[in-house]
C-alpha cells in the first residue's frame, strides 16, 4: 500500500532518466546523507533501468527497499514519443468546418529567406479529423445545440477508423465546456476502451490553435504513458517497492501518476526542468542572484537561466516546433552530449551532433560496438577521462577503440593528427555550447559576464572552463554530485497543479463583477486539487498571476498577483506592476493605454517534505595529488590529478589540472583556479 502525503518513511529519491544514463539521488533522513547513483538507460523500457539502479543503491548505500517514501520522477519519455513519433493512432474531433486548424497553424515564417519552407508537423492525419455539428459563440452562448444524433453519428465515424485516443477540442470551449464534457461522458459510455483528451479539462485558454495542438499531443500521449507507467507500477510491485510514485512536470513541480497518465503533455520536459530547479536551489546557498545553468549529459545540453533567484516559467513551449501551451520552464536545448557524433563533411567541414550514440551501444570507448567518434572518445582519447574508473569503477573505458573512431571518422578525413582532430572535434562542441548560451542571454538583453555558470550533468565538468572563455564568464560553479544534479532538483520538488480560465476583459474597476466570480471558481478548483492529493493545510500555497496585454497587442505578460483578493486597490497594483514588468522586458510602457486581462491563472502547490541534509564530510588524506598525461593546447602536459572526495573545505587548485568524482570530472585550464566551499561546491574563477 502507498504512503500517503503525510507519512514520512526514512527514504527518498529523485530519479531523472535521460537518454543514456538514469540519475538518482537519495535522501537517507536517518544518517542526512545524499548521494547521487548512476545507471545506464534502459531504452526498451525505462523502467527496467530504473529499478536496477534502485536496488543496486539499495545494495551499496544501505537502505532497503521499504524504507521509501517517496520515489520522484522525471522522464523524457513523452518527449522522445513524440519525436520519434511512436505513437498510437489518434481522431481530432472538432466543431465543423474547423477540421484544418492544424495545418491553418499561425501565419508566422520562422525560416524567412527558405523558398520551400517546413510547415510544423500534422500528427493526425486529415481523414482522422472528424467535425462535429455544434458551435458555441464567442461570448460563451450556444448558437448550434449538440445533438445526440451527432453523437451516434461520431460514434459510427470512430467505429469506422478503429483509433486508440480522441482528441475533442471545440471553438470557443475556453468560455463553454458544455459539449465537450458531453462528448466525454458519451465516449465513456458507448466507447470505454478510448483515451479521450478534452481541451477544456486540459489548456483552457483561447487561441484554438494553440489549444488544438496541445489536446492532440495529450492524446496521443496518454496511451504511452499510461502504459509506462503501467509496467513500472507492475514491475515495482514485483520487487516489494511501494513508494509515493509522483511524476515531474514541465514546469518544475511534480503530480501523481493519475494526473500524469491523465495528462501527459505536462511531462515534456520533465527530465530538465529538474536541473532548473537545482540551479534555482543553488542561488540561494551559493548567494548568487543570477546564474546560467549547462546541463550536459549523453544527448543533450540544455541552458536554463535564473535571474533575482528564480527560474524564468513560460506559459507555452514547442516540441518539434509544434506549440504546447502549458506552463513550463525556459530551457534552451540543442543536441550536443557526450555522446553527440562528430561527422566530416564532403567540404571537410565537421560538424558535432545532434545525432547521439546513445547508452546502446553509445560512444566507442563503451566497447559495446559503438564505431562513431563521439565527444566522449574525444575526451578518453585526450587523456581528460579516467578509462580505469569511469561511473565510479562501474565501467572500464576503451582507450584504443576511442583512438580507432577518432583516426577514422575525422582524423583521416581531415588530413589530421589523432590527438589534434579530437581536440578539433570538442573545439567545435564547445564553440555550439558557447552560442546556445549567448543566445539564451543575448535574447534577456543581459550581459553573459554578469552571470556565473553551474555547470552539470555528467559531461559538462569537461567542457565548462573551456565555454565559460568562449563567453566572456569568469565564475564557474561545479556543484556537489554534479552527474546527478537534476536528480537532486526533483527531489527537492513540491506538488504543483498550474490552473487557467481565459476571457478578455478590461482591467478597469467595471470589470471586478465579471473577475471575481472567475477567481472563486479558481481557486475553489486549485482547493479541490489539493485535496485530492490529501496535502495538509500547513502545506498549501496558492499563487495567482494574469496573463495582460495593452489593448491590441497579440502577445500577453503574465503578471504575479499579490494576494488571492482582487478589489480596486488590488487591480491598481497589478496594472501597475504589468507597466514595469513591460518596461523591463521591452524597455518602453504606455501607462496611459487600455490594458486588458487575457487569462487569469492560478498556482496550487503542495510543499512536499525536505531534505535535511549534512554538510558533506570532508576526508583530507594529505597524499598528494597524482599526474596524468593530457592533451592541452596543442601538446601532451603532465598534468595534476585530484580526488575531489579528498579535498577539505577551503582548499584551492590551480589549473591546469584534472578533478575527478565518482560520475563525472572536472577539467580547469590554465589561468583558472578552484576552491571547495563549506557546502561541498567547488567554485572556480578565472584569474588571469
Amino acid at each position: 500500500m502507498q504512503v500517503t502525503m503525510t507519512e514520512v518513511l526514512p527514504v527518498r529519491i529523485g530519479v531523472d532518466i535521460g537518454g543514456t544514463f538514469t540519475d538518482l539521488q537519495i535522501y537517507d533522513a536517518r544518517s542526512g546523507a545524499i548521494f547521487g547513483f548512476k545507471t545506464p538507460t534502459t531504452p526498451e523500457d525505462p523502467s527496467i533501468g530504473l529499478m536496477t539502479g534502485i536496488k543496486e543503491a539499495a545494495d551499496r548505500h544501505g537502505f532497503a527497499l521499504r524504507d521509501v517514501g517517496f520515489l520522484l520522477h522525471g522522464t523524457t519519455i513523452a518527449t522522445n514519443a513524440i519525436l520519434e513519433r511512436k505513437l498510437a493512432k489518434g481522431v481530432l474531433v472538432t466543431t465543423a468546418g474547423f477540421e484544418d486548424v492544424l495545418e491553418i497553424g499561425r501565419h508566422v515564417r520562422r525560416e524567412v529567406y527558405a523558398l520551400n519552407p517546413q510547415q510544423p508537423p500534422t500528427l493526425i492525419p486529415r481523414d482522422c479529423r472528424i467535425g462535429i455539428t455544434e458551435r458555441v459563440r464567442a461570448d460563451g452562448s450556444v448558437e448550434v445545440p449538440l445533438t445526440a444524433a451527432a453523437l451516434d453519428g461520431l460514434a459510427e465515424t470512430l467505429d469506422r477508423l478503429d483509433p486508440a485516443c480522441v482528441a475533442v477540442c471545440l471553438m470557443n470551449s475556453y468560455l463553454n465546456p458544455e459539449h465537450e464534457q458531453r462528448i466525454a461522458e458519451y465516449l465513456a459510455k458507448a466507447r470505454p476502451g478510448l483515451k479521450v483528451s478534452c481541451s477544456s479539462a486540459l489548456s483552457a485558454e483561447i487561441r484554438e490553435y494553440e489549444r488544438t495542438s496541445t489536446t492532440v499531443l495529450n492524446a496521443l500521449l496518454i496511451p504511452v504513458i499510461a502504459g509506462y507507467l503501467d509496467k513500472l507500477t507492475h514491475r515495482m510491485q514485483a520487487e516489494g517497492f511501494a513508494p509515493r510514485l509522483l511524476l515531474v512536470q514541465s514546469n518544475g513541480g511534480v503530480c501523481s501518476a493519475r494526473t500524469a497518465a491523465l495528462e501527459p503533455v505536462r511531462l515534456l520536459l520533465s527530465g530538465p526542468s529538474g536541473g532548473s530547479a537545482a540551479c534555482a536551489l543553488l542561488s540561494g546557498i551559493l548567494g548568487e542572484d543570477n546564474l546560467i545553468g549547462v546541463d550536459m549529459g549523453g544527448t543533450s545540453f540544455d541552458v536554463s537561466v535564473v535571474r533575482n533567484g528564480r527560474v524564468n516559467v513560460v506559459m507555452q513551449g514547442e516540441v518539434d516546433r509544434m506549440p504546447v501551451r502549458i506552463p513550463m520552464v525556459e530551457i534552451r536545448a540543442i543536441g550536443a552530449g557526450g555522446g553527440s557524433l562528430a561527422k566530416v563533411q564532403q567540404d571537410k567541414r565537421m560538424t558535432v551532433g545532434p545525432e547521439s550514440a546513445g547508452s546502446r551501444p553509445g560512444p566507442a570507448c563503451y566497447g559495446r560496438g559503438g564505431v562513431g567518434a563521439t565527444v566522449t572518445d574525444a575526451n578518453v582519447t585526450l587523456g581528460r577521462l579516467n578509462d580505469e574508473s569511469f561511473l565510479g569503477g562501474g565501467m572500464r573505458l576503451d582507450r584504443e577503440a576511442a583512438r580507432v573512431a577518432i583516426d577514422t571518422g575525422v582524423a583521416k578525413p581531415l588530413g589530421l593528427s589523432v590527438e589534434a582532430a579530437a581536440e578539433g572535434l570538442l573545439a567545435v562542441t564547445n564553440a555550439n555550447l558557447g552560442a546556445a548560451i549567448r543566445l539564451s542571454l543575448f535574447e534577456k538583453g543581459v550581459d553573459p559576464r554578469e552571470f556565473t555558470m553551474v555547470a552539470f550533468g555528467g559531461a559538462a565538468g569537461l567542457h565548462a572552463v573551456a565555454v565559460a572563455d568562449e563567453t566572456g564568464i569568469r565564475r564557474v560553479v561545479f556543484p556537489q554530485n554534479a552527474s546527478t544534479l537534476s536528480a537532486y532538483g526533483i527531489l527537492h520538488s513540491d506538488l504543483i497543479h498550474d490552473l487557467v480560465r481565459s476571457r478578455v476583459i478590461d482591467a478597469k474597476p467595471e470589470s471586478l463583477a465579471v473577475i471575481e466570480p472567475l477567481l472563486e471558481n479558481l481557486l475553489a478548483d486549485a482547493r479541490a486539487r489539493l485535496d485530492a492529493d490529501a496535502i495538509p493545510a500547513s502545506d498549501r500555497h496558492i499563487e495567482l498571476a494574469a496573463d495582460m496585454h495593452y489593448k491590441g497587442q497579440a502577445f500577453e505578460l503574465t503578471v504575479p498577483m499579490r494576494s488571492l483578493q482582487l478589489d480596486e486597490a488590488a487591480l491598481s497594483a497589478l496594472i501597475a506592476d504589468f507597466h514595469d514588468l513591460h518596461r523591463q522586458r521591452f524597455s518602453y510602457s504606455n501607462p496611459g493605454s487600455a490594458v486588458e486581462i487575457v487569462s487569469l491563472r492560478a498556482s496550487a502547490i503542495g510543499r512536499l517534505p525536505k531534505p535535511a541534509a549534512k554538510p558533506p564530510a570532508a576526508h583530507d588524506s594529505g597524499r598528494p595529488p597524482g599526474t596524468r598525461k593530457v592533451w592541452l593546447a596543442g601538446h601532451w602536459r603532465d598534468v595534476a590529478v585530484w580526488s575531489r572526495d579528498e579535498l577539505s573545505p577551503g582548499a584551492t587548485i590551480e589549473g591546469p589540472a584534472v578533478i575527478e568524482e565518482a560520475y563525472t570530472s572536472v577539467l580547469l585550464g590554465d589561468g583558472w583556479s578552484c576552491r571547495r566551499d563549506n557546502s561541498g561546491h567547488l567554485v572556480a574563477g578565472r584569474h588571469q
